[in-house]
């Protein structure tokens, strides 16, 4: 076989594998950042948003404090209708920090307590647990 036609089937077979690679290696990286982010939100926000991240009953009442309880993550909350950089900075710098304006929550800010890393390990978990409506839509928010 000419070595041209060898280079050509070669080639072709050679990024397809560096490419299957990637993308294995890519995924394998993401379910490691889902696993930390499992272990992160457990030891640091299940507390407040329970451990199936089910939020605090009455959520969107506020209590006798005046603050609102810690609302849910999961698919009947609304972490998904954020995108990233706002959930970042809410979990790096707190609610009421971010918010402004007077507006008090006890939603403390991890900045001092989780890395930036760690802090997107947690919302790559979070994020994990969305059905895939809900994970398009809060996608879609992160393009424009």
């Amino acid at each position: 076989m000419p070595r041209t036609r060898l280079f050509l089937i070669a080639l072709p077979l050679t990024l397809a594998l560096v490419a299957g690679g990637w993308w294995v290696a890519s995924r394998l990286q993401a379910q490691v950042r889902i696993g930390e982010g499992r272990v992160l939100y457990a030891e640091t926000c299940a507390a407040c948003h329970g451990a199936q991240l089910q939020g605090q009953p009455d959520w969107q009442r506020p209590g006798p404090d005046g603050r609102l309880p810690a609302p849910p993550h999961d698919a009947s909350g609304h972490t998904w209708h954020h995108d990233d950089a706002l959930l970042f900075r809410i979990t790096r710098e707190g609610s009421a920090a971010v918010i402004g304006n007077g507006y008090e929550s006890n939603m403390p800010g991890f900045a001092g307590v989780l890395t930036d890393d760690q802090i997107r390990a947690v919302l790559a978990y979070i994020r994990s647990t969305w059905p895939a409506q809900e994970r398009a839509y809060q996608r879609a928010l992160n393009t424009q």
